[in-house]
């Protein structure tokens, strides 16, 4: 399905809980109808790529090219800022993210799926990362980057895939670079020896900035080669482009099933994601005194999270 977002109408006026980041042939699911086109203007700009929502069952879904329409944005340039936060705008609370990865490990084979619990952060201070900064702070956890409950559906979802071999794995930890460029041999091995899973350029500063947005996020990993430590051929684009066009197919399986999944009514408070509601609010309350708060900063606040100020 090829879908003309000129066409669309460019508003929506119903809540929207459910979010999928991946590429722009996620968006391209059977049963999906697409019934808008968003590009929200959030105090951090505009998304990389319009929001196209999808409605399944009369669900609607919101669906978000990470590197935009046409992979024009690199890593570094991904406005993450915005996407997060034009998708909270609109009701958005719980997040799919679909990457591409480079494999750290013998048994996580191309073509696998990963379902990761932890993340290494080997970004360096080149993407902005925090709502919270100019003049409002806040200090939110980040033990558990991900969100157990959105992975558990995702686990069951497995059966989902098609292929001889292919698995998802559970659990594991992905290293996020910095990128463009992938890794020396050198690092490959020490992101190995450190514990690393599988290594990607995309899971942060998203994660962060999720968690900081009070929403419910799980990563899915896409394998499509081994890095540069294994003795096969060195990683470059081919190769993953190679294996990223055998891995959409699987990928819409798995993100149709995921989503069916999170449409019953029994997953609706995980959807909703109340088990991280106020977790971020309650540290920004509390660490920036009255005479200490820039009005401009308490205005992005606000936009995240309308009413905060109020008393």
């Amino acid at each position: 399905m090829t879908v003309d977002l000129v066409d669309l109408p460019s508003n929506f006026d119903r809540p929207v809980h459910i979010a999928v980041i991946g590429g722009t042939g996620l968006s391209s699911l059977p049963g999906y109808t697409p019934v808008a086109a968003l590009t929200p203007v959030t105090p951090w700009g505009t998304p990389s790529s319009p929001i196209l929502i999808l409605e399944h069952a009369g669900v609607p879904v919101a669906f978000l090219a990470r590197h935009g329409l046409h992979h024009q944005l690199a890593p570094h340039e991904v406005p993450s800022r915005a996407n997060i936060a034009a998708l909270r705008a609109l009701g958005v609370r719980t997040v799919i993210a679909f990457s591409a990865v480079g494999s750290l490990r013998e048994e996580i084979k191309p073509m696998d799926f990963v379902v990761p619990d932890q993340i290494i952060d080997r970004t360096k201070g080149v993407r902005p990362f925090t709502f919270f900064e100019g003049g409002v702070v806040g200090h939110v956890g980040f033990a558990d980057p991900f969100d157990a409950g959105l992975a558990a559906v995702v686990q069951r979802c497995a059966a989902a895939m098609r292929g001889d071999g292919v698995t998802l794995h559970s659990g594991g930890t992905v290293v996020c670079m910095e990128g463009p460029q992938f890794s020396t041999r050198a690092e490959s091995n020490m992101y190995r020896a450190w514990g690393g899973s599988v290594i990607n350029m995309s899971a942060l500063p998203e994660a962060k900035l999720a968690r900081e947005a009070e929403l419910a996020y799980q990563m899915i990993c896409m394998a499509t080669d081994y890095d540069c430590w294994h003795t096969t051929e060195d990683v470059d684009v081919a190769m993953v482009m190679k294996y990223m066009a055998a891995n959409s197919e699987n990928a819409k399986h798995l993100v149709g099933a995921v989503l069916d999944e999170l449409c019953k009514n029994e997953n609706s408070e995980l959807v909703l994601a109340k088990k991280w509601e106020g977790s971020a609010q309650g540290a920004v309350k509390f660490m920036t005194k009255p005479a200490g708060r820039d009005p401009e900063a308490m205005k992005r606040i606000e936009y995240l999270f309308p009413g905060f100020w109020a008393e």
